[in-house]
């Protein structure tokens, strides 16, 4: 695995593209000001991957942000998502063009199906194969994907996912899933790494951070990366992007980051990929 090294360090893709391994959360970012500010504080302060979402509804503040930057757009590691009433072959096409006209952009570096949309999901993964093929996006891949839907698409797929982003914190490590993707080269990401704030009442992890002179967000952040796990904490508070980007001073020993991974219970706090409705 390569090493974590800085905020701008990389973890190869199967089809040998570099993905920065941190990078920026904008769910819950407000359009606007808001983003554009957190966009900017980012990239100020070395980041250099930001993840958005059309349903999220702030791709034109995040393509300013990223404008208003003197950061070059060919730095910047950008990644949208297609929703799930937009899934099906020439609606995730169209989806897609409308995703980087709020964005202001002519590629993205990773496209993603948001949700496993029964029924519609190999069709809108054909389209993502599409426009890999056409060069419009530099990497592919999906979001809350489990091993049943993953093999389902593997099934047909002529090109496997580069990426599946899941929820993932020391409560849902879903460590058979996460070996499932290393054995077929996905890159795993994990979005919520803080249990939606939840993380900060953990006695365990309070302790870690005394021991280690960090935070509880930096503690958690750091065992992301790891275990190999891509990792984007989503914030729009300047001293909290730069604290959380605070990760390389350091390292968990092997028992602290065993720790964390035996505090897993299954628990989700957002959806279940299984029974989503949306």
């Amino acid at each position: 695995m390569a090493k974590i090294t800085d905020i701008q360090g990389t973890f190869k893709l199967h089809n040998g593209v570099h993905m920065p391994y941190f990078g920026l959360g904008v769910y819950l970012s407000e359009d606007g000001k808001e983003v554009i500010n957190a966009v900017q504080w980012a990239l100020e302060a070395g980041y250099r991957h930001i993840d958005t979402a059309s349903i999220y509804k702030n791709e034109a503040g995040v393509g300013q942000g990223i404008r208003k930057s003197p950061i070059h757009r060919e730095e910047v590691f950008l990644v949208s998502k297609v929703w799930n009433s937009d899934q099906g072959f020439d609606t995730t096409l169209q989806a897609f063009e409308d995703s980087l006209e709020r964005l202001g952009t002519d590629y993205l570096d990773l496209y993603l199906i948001h949700w496993p949309v029964k029924g519609k999901y190999k069709d809108s993964w054909k389209a993502l194969e599409q426009l890999y093929r056409e060069k419009r996006v530099r990497a592919i891949g999906v979001s809350n994907f489990l091993q049943h839907h993953l093999e389902d698409l593997l099934a047909t797929a002529e090109v496997v996912p580069m990426v599946n982003q899941m929820e993932f914190h020391p409560y849902l490590v879903q460590q058979p899933l996460l070996e499932f993707c290393q054995s077929h080269k996905i890159k795993y990401e994990a979005w919520s790494p803080l249990m939606q704030g939840n993380i900060f009442e953990l006695p365990v992890l309070q302790e870690l951070a005394q021991k280690y002179d960090k935070t509880v967000a930096q503690i958690v952040l750091r065992w992301d990366l790891q275990k190999g796990v891509v990792t984007i904490p989503k914030s729009s508070k300047k001293e909290r992007i730069i604290a959380n980007a605070d990760l390389f001073g350091f390292a968990l020993s092997q028992e602290d980051v065993n720790l964390l991974d035996s505090m897993d219970r299954g628990q989700r706090f957002g959806p279940d990929p299984d029974t989503f409705d949306f």
